[in-house]
C-alpha cells in the first residue's frame, strides 16, 4: 500500500490522508558542517574556508560537504574536515541538526553540525580540495557566510557555552599546569562575560578537581601565581552528581 499524504507548504496535518509516494521520502541529502573553535590568550576564533565552487563561490563558510551514501556521519565529519582543511585527529562531537526545507539552493539537504575546541597555536589548517583558503576568524568579526552557516555558528556558540559549564573541555586549550587567572580568562572569553576576580574564585573554591600544586609560575615579570592541575578522577565524582559551574 503506497504511503501518501496531503501536503501543505506550511505544515503537514497529522490527520491528512496519505498521498505522497514512498520514494519521495528518499530524495533528501545529508551534509556535515564542522565548527572548529580555536582559543588562545583570551581570544576565541572559528575556522572558516573560502568556497571555490558554486553555490556561494568565494563566500566564507564552515568546512562542510555532502555525506556519501555509504558513509557513517562520524566518518564523514572526519573526512570532510580533512578534505577541506588538511586537519586530522580533531576530536569532534555531533551537536545539532539543521533541516529547513530551503536551506540549500540545489535541493533538500539536512546538515549535522559537529563542534570541537582546540588550541589555536597547535593547529595549522591548509586549504585542499575545493576550498580556496582557510582562515581563523574572530567571533567578533565574522564575514557574511554561505547558506545558513551564521545560524549554525550561533547555535554552536551556545552549545560551547553550555558544555564549558559542565564538562572539562577547557583541558583541550589550557596547559597541563595553569593559573586561576588563565582559567577565569578562558571562561570569560567563551561565555562572553566578565567576572569579578574575588567572586569567581569563591565559586571555584573547594572544587576538588582543580588541584592546587606546590608550584608557581617561573620567568614572569609579575609576582608568580600558584599553579593548578586538573584531576580527571576527582571530576568523575562531581560528574556523577550532575556538576555544573554556577557563575
Amino acid at each position: 500500500m503506497p504511503i501518501s499524504r496531503k501536503v501543505s507548504k506550511a505544515r503537514i496535518e497529522q490527520d491528512d490522508f496519505y498521498s505522497i509516494p514512498i520514494d519521495e521520502f528518499f530524495k533528501s541529502a545529508f551534509s556535515v558542517d564542522c565548527v572548529i573553535f580555536g582559543y588562545h590568550e583570551k581570544e576565541l576564533k572559528v575556522l572558516l574556508i573560502q568556497r571555490g565552487t558554486d553555490p556561494y563561490e568565494n563566500f566564507w563558510a564552515l568546512p562542510g560537504d555532502l555525506v556519501y551514501p555509504f558513509e557513517d556521519l562520524d566518518d564523514a565529519a572526519k573526512r570532510i574536515l580533512n578534505d577541506l582543511t588538511s586537519l586530522s585527529d580533531i576530536p569532534m562531537r555531533q551537536v545539532h541538526t539543521f533541516g529547513k526545507v530551503n536551506r540549500h539552493p540545489l535541493g533538500r539537504v539536512i546538515t549535522i553540525a559537529y563542534i570541537a575546541l582546540v588550541e589555536l597555536q597547535d593547529i595549522t589548517p591548509l586549504p585542499s580540495n575545493w576550498a580556496k583558503e582557510t582562515k581563523w576568524h574572530s567571533l567578533k568579526k565574522i564575514p557574511k557566510l554561505a547558506f545558513d552557516h551564521k545560524e549554525i555558528l550561533n547555535e554552536c556558540v551556545k552549545e560551547l557555552q553550555e558544555k564549558v559549564m559542565s564538562e572539562p573541555i577547557w583541558t583541550k586549550v589550557l596547559p597541563e599546569k595553569f593559573t586561576l587567572t588563565a582559567f577565569q580568562e578562558l571562561f570569560e572569553t567563551i561565555l562572553q562575560r566578565e567576572f569579578d576576580k574575588g567572586n569567581f574564585r569563591k565559586k571555584i573554591n573547594g572544587v576538588k578537581f582543580l588541584k592546587r600544586l606546590d608550584e608557581s609560575q617561573k620567568n614572569v615579570r609579575h609576582r608568580p601565581s600558584v599553579l593548578y592541575k586538573f584531576d580527571s578522577k576527582a571530576f568523575q565524582q562531581y560528574k556523577a552528581k550532575g556538576f555544573v559551574f554556577d557563575f
